[in-house]
């Protein structure tokens, strides 16, 4: 089976949504098979995929509450390579109610059971809130990455994420594990910027990419045109940023395979 990754952070506006069609895309473009999960109500991997919102007949809205088989609801996402389980603002009823449904932290875990073999990764893209849809993923996933900028606000909130993986590790997905920290928007210009990097990597380690994803407009103009950066302008900063991500992501995952540290997928 694939591996499921989550791309969580609370906090907004830190690359979420960027990261998980660039990522999604750039893997695709390694000749893997990705399947990206669209798990905001904002729906903005959805449209950044090339996707109408508005137009959608099923949503991963009906994979949760009505429990529709999750092939049903995916689509291609065109020249981008990857497949889509799309959303829209269907989802914000969700989030309500799976307060009251039964297995209610379980239903994408299950949703993706039949199908993540197809896949050689499932990117899940979180909503920026610690509520019951990221509880969803969270319990789906093998492992979590964390966009975050580096600033000071974007520390504090940290901890919180980590806090709840750990609750979720411990409770009801002990097989979660941290697969990295992306730094995004990053400017080598600040000051702040550098300092909070540092820190970054003296408390992980190795699980700081050494990637990291500049600011760069044309990552920024991308969505707008239903693309991701590497099909809008392949040789800006920011496309290459993610396919270095893509490749550092291989390399680590055959590397700790070998060494037997972690299991290339649940399967």
């Amino acid at each position: 089976m694939g591996r499921i990754l989550a791309v969580a952070n609370q906090k907004g506006g830190v690359g979420k949504t960027t990261t998980s069609v660039n990522l999604a895309a750039s893997l695709a473009a390694t000749r893997r098979q990705v399947l990206l999960v669209d798990l905001d109500p904002q729906g903005n991997a959805t449209t950044g995929s090339g996707v109408d919102k508005h137009a959608l007949g099923r949503t991963v809205h009906e994979v949760l509450m009505a429990g529709v088989p999750l092939h049903e609801v995916v689509l291609p996402a065109g020249e981008a390579g990857y497949w889509l389980a799309p959303a829209n603002a269907d989802l914000t009823a969700a989030e309500v109610g799976l307060l009251e449904a039964e297995a209610r932290e379980r239903r994408l875990r299950q949703a993706l059971l039949p199908e993540a073999g197809r896949y050689d990764f499932v990117i899940i893209d979180c909503p920026p809130a610690l509520n019951m849809l990221t509880l969803n993923a969270l319990v789906a996933a093998d492992a979590v990455l964390i966009p975050m900028q580096c600033e000071y606000y974007a520390l504090e909130g940290l901890s919180a994420l980590l806090e709840t993986i750990e609750q979720v590790r411990r409770v009801l997905n002990p097989g979660l594990r941290l697969e990295g920290v992306l730094r995004t928007m990053y400017d080598p210009r600040n000051n702040l910027a550098q300092d909070v990097s540092a820190q970054l990597v003296s408390h992980f380690g190795d699980r700081v990419f050494r990637t990291v994803v500049p600011r760069n407009v044309r990552l920024a103009e991308a969505p707008s045109h239903g693309l991701p950066a590497l099909l809008y302008d392949r040789h800006s900063r920011g496309a290459q940023a993610y396919l270095a991500l893509a490749g550092e992501m291989l390399r680590r995952a055959e590397r700790e395979a070998r060494e037997g540290l972690v299991a290339p997928g649940r399967g």
